[in-house]
């Protein structure tokens, strides 16, 4: 394999499988704040969060971890200030003692922290500004959860960066993803160079899945699938991701590898996989190889659609699992390129309304649109370009789903977004 696409994709890896506590959205509030208070010197009079539409969806619903199952924005930013650490950035939370929490509860019934929507393109933005005496603080973060675009100190620029107000655009180095450059790439990787960081997501993203099932927590999608389906492996692969997401939106405190800023998609991405190698008896080594193209796949569906949208990033994240799992049973490019279409095909209409208990739902939703892409090409039944969507070719599918979903649904996210800011104020 070219080994300037080799490293490159190691890098994509890299920097995309990382370890994150909670919902990302509030952690990357938490992590701004954290970041603000520190610049500042010391905890601020007055408090003001800045987020885009999108930030609002995925934060007003799910719980904040480490804050006694609260919930949404002024709980996300009183967290990063009371005790978040910044050097920790998607763990800013995960340090949190009694004293931290007994601090937080008390600090809030008194704090001035107001919210904004932010006047901007940008579907991932946000700032939060603080204000100390006559000092002030500023954190600004665009486009993705750990992007710091800018740091003020009482208006001085400690660090900038470039932005444009249109919408954020993908690494360059996302343009060298093609399905058949990662099924390559999984061929012929050197384990070695992979293997700490897919071990460290089977650890991590299996860790979760047992506390999603042993637990109580959100609507309990994946223990109701087992008790309704039974354990097959095609039900467990469902119900483990699902249970991973029933504890990750309902405050679990335990960390997830997330896949394209998300932990829902990492999740998806990876469980599946995991659930079938064992069942399968698979080695260790396949296990890795097969969670290589599950992950990059995923990744490749999702750089073209962007970090936040109407689009539900699982839709994208069941397609690779399966991809993964097709993997799994041997299959090539031209097996792995067929379930990738047929499983788009079947779910790129399902929509994201924020982060909360019902995305364990959707998780289950596009692990079956994913095996079910998967098992209509083993028995010879494929979708076609001009059916609906589908375009000829896996590459032309992916470009004619990102543009939909990129582009075509803006309004169908201003829509989600308004209904569900109005759904608020008439619940208060």
């Amino acid at each position: 394999m070219n080994q300037q696409i080799y490293g490159t994709y190691l890098d994509i890896l890299r920097e995309e499988l990382v370890p994150a506590m909670g919902c990302t959205e509030p952690i990357a509030i938490a992590y701004a704040a954290a970041l603000a208070r520190d610049t500042l010197g010391r905890m601020p009079d007055k408090t003001v969060l800045t987020v885009s539409g999108n930030i609002i969806k995925n934060v007003k619903s799910v719980v904040v971890p480490n804050t006694h199952g609260r919930i949404g924005l002024r709980t996300a930013v009183a967290a990063g200030l009371c005790f978040g650490k910044a050097e920790k950035e998607l763990q800013v939370l995960a340090d949190a003692t009694e004293e931290d929490l007994k601090e937080l509860d008390e600090w809030l019934q008194t704090a001035e922290i107001s919210t904004r929507e932010a006047d901007s393109e940008q579907p991932f933005d946000l700032a939060v500004e603080l204000t100390a005496g006559q000092e002030t603080s500023y954190v600004r973060i665009v486009g993705h959860h750990t992007n710091v675009v800018c740091i003020r100190k009482n208006g001085d620029i400690l660090q900038e960066k470039e932005i444009s107000e249109e919408p954020a655009q993908a690494p360059e180095n996302r343009e060298l993803l093609t399905v058949e450059r990662i099924v390559e790439f999984a061929d012929c990787v050197n384990l070695d160079d992979v293997r700490e960081t897919l071990q460290r997501q089977i650890d991590m993203n299996l860790a979760i899945v047992q506390a999603g099932l042993k637990g109580e927590y959100g609507a309990e999608i994946g223990k109701i699938l087992l008790l309704s389906y039974g354990n097959s492996v095609h039900n467990r692969a469902k119900a483990w991701a699902a249970a991973g997401s029933d504890a990750r939106m309902s405050g679990c405190e335990l960390p997830v590898v997330i896949n394209s800023g998300s932990g829902n998609q990492g999740l998806t991405a990876s469980v599946p996989v995991i659930v079938y190698a064992k069942e399968l008896n698979a080695s260790e080594d396949l296990l890795y190889r097969a969670l290589l193209v599950s992950n990059l796949v995923t990744i490749h569906l999702k750089t073209g659609i962007g970090s936040l949208s109407a689009y539900c990033g699982a839709t994208s994240a069941g397609a690779g699992a399966g991809a993964g799992i097709c993997y799994l049973y041997g299959g090539g490019y031209r097996e792995i390129a067929h379930t990738i279409v047929n499983a788009l095909a079947i779910n790129s209409g399902m929509i994201c309304d924020g982060a909360k208990p019902s995305c364990a739902a959707k998780i289950a939703s596009a692990v079956e649109s994913g095996l079910l892409g998967m098992r209509m090409f083993m028995h010879d039944s494929q979708f076609y370009g001009g059916d609906g969507i589908v375009v000829k070719g896996v590459e032309n599918t992916i470009k004619a789903v990102s543009t939909i979903a990129r582009e075509g649904m803006r309004g169908t996210d201003k829509e989600v977004i308004r209904l569900m800011m109005q759904t608020e104020r008439e619940l208060k």
